[in-house]
């Protein structure tokens, strides 16, 4: 009997599938749900040893089943790796950095998902904030105050990086745009004489 069960939430069965093959064999138990509430009913089932989640679900997405996992201290002990196509679309929704959990891009190959197994299984092991206390609080005249020696939102290297990708893209945009402004109105003025 398997002592480790993993729970591979993914709409795709290839992806099921190619998971299941991907891990060596031996003392894992695949768990598979097709969506969002296949899968959290499983979570809230089985005693499991790792989630891997698909961001993009049917009936229930993975973004709706993360905020489920995190605001049950029991389930978020359990290892997670979040699996998308799109890395920006997670990091959009969850707001604070990828220290809960693990990220897997797809497509990914079996090193990749290894790792990231490896990844997850630390990342649980190392103690976690608790997400039920706000981090910011709001004083009397409305001012946000940040209690001190709690990490705020988009500080690893790697939000850091990835906000600087976005700023430099709406830069060369907003240089686009003043070039084809200027161009406009040397066009109109043009016009007018």
């Amino acid at each position: 009997m398997a002592s480790n069960k993993i729970l591979v939430i993914d709409d795709t069965t290839v992806v099921r599938v190619k998971v299941r093959e991907m891990l060596p064999p031996g003392n894992f138990q695949v768990l598979e749900a097709k969506d969002g509430i296949e899968g959290l009913n499983l979570i809230r089932q089985e005693k499991l040893s790792l989630i891997m989640l698909d961001f993009l679900l049917p009936k229930m997405s993975g973004w709706e089943v993360f905020q489920q996992i995190q605001a049950q201290p029991e389930l978020r002990k359990i290892p997670l790796v979040v699996m998308s196509g799109r890395r920006e679309e997670v990091a959009e929704k969850i707001s604070e950095s990828f220290d809960d959990f693990e990220f897997l891009g797809k497509p990914f190959d079996q090193k990749q998902l290894i790792s990231a197994i490896k990844a997850a299984m630390a990342k649980a092991k190392q103690p976690r904030q608790d997400k039920t206390q706000s981090v910011a609080n709001t004083t009397k005249n409305g001012n946000v105050s940040v209690p001190t020696g709690i990490v705020t939102p988009a500080t690893s290297s790697t939000d850091i990086q990835a906000l600087n990708e976005k700023i430099n893209k709406m830069q060369a945009e907003i240089d686009s745009l003043k070039k084809q402004l200027t161009q406009v109105v040397t066009f109109i003025k043009q016009k007018v004489k």
